[in-house]
């Protein structure tokens, strides 16, 4: 994107229990990124408060993402991690940007329909303006890529709208301060892999999620060989062999899903899998996908365990995150204020 540094930036909510959907959509992606970009990982832990505000655990679930996000792989000497609620830029250009935002596009956000249902009027605000806080997340570091699934699409298109309209509402004084194309980035999507979208164990058409009552719907991160054994045996499929193409996992979700699971962990396509286990019965590739999963995940969840026990290793790389962190949004929100014609003293 010309005219900015190129900088990804992106955040996993501290909900706890994290699992195998977490790591192929999120973090085994921002793995990747850190070796092309310069990247910011965020624990949204204010996010996570819009649905459910009293939250007992909400520490340790903090420190259980950051522990993931460091096992699996992402350096925080060379990149940033930190919580969001320990750099308060985030809450501040939120509140600029509930300005700039219109409620026609708040009112289209499909989320937000989805997780209030149908006591609609009982959600809280900040469930209803949570794409906002998302765009500040983004724009306070002046992000020029995230990578997104499928249902944060949305989301980020409205962080473009908000961008945009923060551009041309605020266009002279931007100009007068040499920030000739705008000042805030269209940030641009970086679309998943194979398995962006990992979808439950029982029940194809649903997405994998830790509010599931079956444990036996998601493989967590911590489980151990046996326990994912069993899951991946119990997964749901049908009567028929694996196809040899990958048309023919069309109206087949629960085969689609376990394809995709594989080549999501192997760093394959759908169609390498396929030519590789096609017309097997699903018995044998089940065999061969919990030797790759325990293979990949077993590390990742022994690592974890130690590290998120180790608090005061976790709240330091946090601490010194935030402060990281806390110096490109603060250089940012400087601007903001000059732009949008606050008084400082």
């Amino acid at each position: 994107m010309t005219g900015f540094k190129e900088l990804v930036f992106s955040g996993v909510q501290p909900t706890g229990n994290l699992h195998l959907g977490n790591y192929l959509g999120a973090i085994k992606r921002f793995v990747a990124l850190q070796e092309r970009y310069d990247c910011i990982y965020c624990v949204v832990d204010m996010h996570a408060i819009t649905a459910e505000l009293y939250q007992p655990e909400l520490k340790n679930q903090i420190r259980e993402v950051t522990a993931a996000f460091i096992a699996a792989g992402i350096d925080p000497a060379k990149h940033i991690i930190f919580n969001q609620s320990q750099v308060s830029a985030h809450a501040e250009l939120a509140w600029i940007f509930n300005c700039v935002a219109r409620l026609g596009w708040m009112n289209r956000m499909t989320q937000f329909k989805e997780k209030a249902g149908r006591d609609r009027e009982n959600a809280s605000l900040g469930l209803y303006a949570y794409p906002s806080l998302m765009a500040a997340d983004i724009l306070v570091y002046r992000a020029t890529h995230v990578p997104v699934g499928e249902d944060q699409k949305q989301h980020l298109e409205l962080t473009r709208d908000i961008a945009q309209k923060f551009n041309n509402d605020f266009a002279a004084p931007i100009a007068e301060r040499g920030f000739g194309e705008g000042f805030f980035p269209l940030t641009e999507p970086l679309i998943g892999g194979p398995a962006a979208r990992v979808m439950s164990l029982r029940d194809g058409s649903k997405k994998m999620s830790k509010s599931d009552p079956s444990d036996l719907s998601r493989i967590n991160l911590i489980d151990d060989r046996d326990a994912i054994a069993q899951k991946i045996r119990k997964a749901k499929t049908d009567p028929d062999a694996l196809p040899t193409e990958e048309a023919g996992l069309a109206n087949r979700p629960e085969a689609e899903n376990l394809v995709g699971i594989y080549a999501g962990l192997s760093g394959r396509t759908k169609a390498e899998v396929l030519a590789q286990y096609g017309n097997a019965q699903f018995s044998a590739f089940k065999a061969a996908l919990v030797d790759l999963s325990v293979e990949t995940l077993g590390p990742i969840g022994a690592e974890m365990k130690r590290l998120k026990d180790d608090h005061a290793y976790i709240d330091g790389v946090l601490a010194e995150g935030s402060a990281r962190a806390r110096v490109i949004a603060d250089e940012t929100m400087t601007a903001v204020r000059d732009i949008v014609g606050f008084l400082r003293g």
